[in-house]
């Protein structure tokens, strides 16, 4: 049951970084011509968007290899290693840093909602930088968990 289960995650793992490949080469650059044409003023702004969500693109990947990673150590009954504190950690850095850069396209948002009359779509660039704050939480209390579990277990191989 338990490696059916994995084996499931880690096909969803897989399959979650196609939708984003297919967003990185269709949906960035239109988001980035309309900033352009949003504003006219600012049109180097186009480099700017493109520049953020492809650089925050990199460490969704990197956060998606180690989930994978995370999902190996689990098949291997070595869940509560060292390993996978370090996994936890590197997600949890992950997320802070798309977070951190998504960020940087809220004030865009706002000067679409200006334009457009649409105060709802502030919280709409804050979609993202949530999100990933509730995984980078998530992380850093799973990472402290497993810290505890290790020296729970190191404690115990101690004494016997």
């Amino acid at each position: 049951m338990k490696k059916a289960t994995t084996v499931f995650l880690k096909t969803v793992v897989i399959l979650i970084g196609f939708p984003i490949l297919g967003l990185c080469i269709f949906l960035v650059p239109e988001i980035g011509h309309v900033a352009a044409e949003m504003l006219p003023e600012w049109a180097y702004i186009n480099y700017f968007v493109i520049a953020i969500f492809y650089a925050a693109v990199i460490p969704f990947y990197l956060a998606l290899y180690q989930a994978y990673k995370l999902l190996l150590f689990i098949d291997k009954n070595k869940v509560f290693s060292e390993s996978s504190v370090i996994a936890l950690k590197k997600i949890k850095y992950c997320a802070i840093t798309i977070s951190c850069l998504h960020v940087l396209n809220v004030p865009l948002f706002y000067l679409f909602a200006e334009i457009d009359d649409a105060p709802g779509a502030v919280f709409v660039g804050l979609v993202v930088p949530i999100a990933s704050m509730v995984i980078a939480v998530f992380a850093a209390v799973l990472q402290r968990l497993f810290q505890e579990a290790l020296y729970i277990k190191s404690e115990n191989d101690l004494t016997v």
